[in-house]
């Protein structure tokens, strides 16, 4: 077993023993910096002989004062005597901790009391020590346990800094990389619609009818959408369901819609079938949901007699009840085989019969304001 050797003792002769010495050279590490603070002058230099004796670099100072100006986050460990004159140690650890200044205080004083002790942990300080000091072996384990404690701080520090900063690359990085991914999924969109809409051009040549009646009918529906206040984001729907509201036509024989006279009710039926069918094609494209409810419902009436589903009122958005009445009034003003078309007076007057029963009563009041005031509008 290991015999203890005599403490060395920090009293009022101040005296460290050559056996202690000894012993402490032997455990030389790489030491701390540490700022000391006491107003006697003997102390100061006993308690910097021992902690060099360590290994530990020191400044030594006289006053709380003289400890605030020597603060730097270069120190490991600060100790302070209590008693001081024009700022004692409480004070000083009051102004460090209102700098913010995260390096462990260690209270070395000679008045033990259990007031004085209470009031030091309750200002946050990391240990209190009383003089003199009996053992510096223990005294040199507290110095580097604060020492310790500080790199702890500035490695927790560091790491948080790290991992803030690895966060906002990986942010940024994210941030990009949607950039891309958004612009691809414009880009793709964008291509998606415009395969769409020159494939639905070269079918709708081959009919007369059917050619301008897709770009006319986007035209009145943007007219209107502009008119009754639509937003952006609603315009860019209210275009690409206007553009492709007839795509079902493309699939199903439509021969009928050119011959004179009446349709059969086998044409009738087989023609109703196009909203249901456009929707269908316009399914899979995701970023075209709000547009394919439209394709579905541009034949519905407020009063729910349209087709396919019969829904009606609060259930067709504006938007649908915009291409409605574009899809009407283009129809009532288009040349067909088998009636004539109405000149725009007429087809206004026909919109407002209608209104209740199949259109919305102020969007035809605005779309009779856009086609009036134009006049020459599509005037065949």
């Amino acid at each position: 077993m290991r015999q203890r050797r005599p403490p060395a003792v920090l009293g009022p002769s101040l005296g460290v023993g050559t056996d202690d010495i000894s012993l402490a050279i032997v455990g030389i590490h790489m030491g701390s910096k540490i700022l000391i603070a006491d107003d006697d002058l003997l102390v100061r230099v006993a308690i910097q002989k021992i902690l060099n004796m360590f290994n530990h670099e020191v400044v030594a100072v006289s006053s709380g004062r003289e400890v605030l100006k020597q603060m730097s986050d270069d120190f490991d460990v600060i100790i302070l005597d209590i008693n001081m004159p024009d700022m004692n140690g409480f004070e000083t650890l009051e102004r460090l901790n209102q700098k913010q200044v995260e390096i462990p205080v260690l209270f070395l004083t000679g008045v033990g009391s259990m007031e004085y002790a209470v009031k030091a942990i309750n200002l946050g300080a990391y240990d209190f020590l009383t003089k003199p000091i009996v053992d510096i072996e223990l005294f040199n384990v507290k110095v580097k346990q604060a020492a310790e404690k500080r790199h702890y701080l500035l490695q927790e520090k560091e790491y948080k800094k790290k991992l803030e900063s690895e966060v906002q690359a990986k942010t940024w990085e994210l941030a990009e990389k949607n950039i891309l991914l958004e612009s691809y999924s414009n880009n793709l969109e964008n291509a998606t619609v415009q395969i769409m809409s020159s494939l639905q051009a070269a079918m709708e040549e081959k009919d007369g009818y059917t050619a301008g009646h897709t770009r006319r009918v986007t035209e009145y529906a943007m007219l209107l959408g502009d008119a009754a206040g639509i937003g952006a984001e609603g315009m860019v729907v209210l275009q690409r369901a206007s553009q492709f509201h007839d795509i079902g036509k493309l699939v199903i024989d439509l021969s009928c819609i050119q011959k004179a006279g009446a349709l059969t009710p086998e044409e009738w039926m087989l023609l109703k079938k196009h909203p249901e069918i456009g929707a269908s094609i316009i399914e899979p494209l995701t970023f075209m949901e709000q547009e394919r409810d439209i394709i579905r419902h541009h034949h519905e009436k407020l009063d729910g007699s349209g087709y396919p589903d019969g829904i009606g009122g609060q259930e067709l958005d504006i938007l649908t009840r915009i291409i409605t009445i574009a899809d009407s009034y283009d129809a009532m003003t288009s040349r067909r085989n088998y009636r004539r078309n109405l000149i725009i007076l007429e087809a206004v007057a026909e919109l407002r019969r209608c209104v209740g029963s199949q259109f919305d009563a102020d969007l035809v009041e605005v779309f009779a304001g856009v086609v009036l005031s134009t006049g020459t509008l599509y005037k065949y």
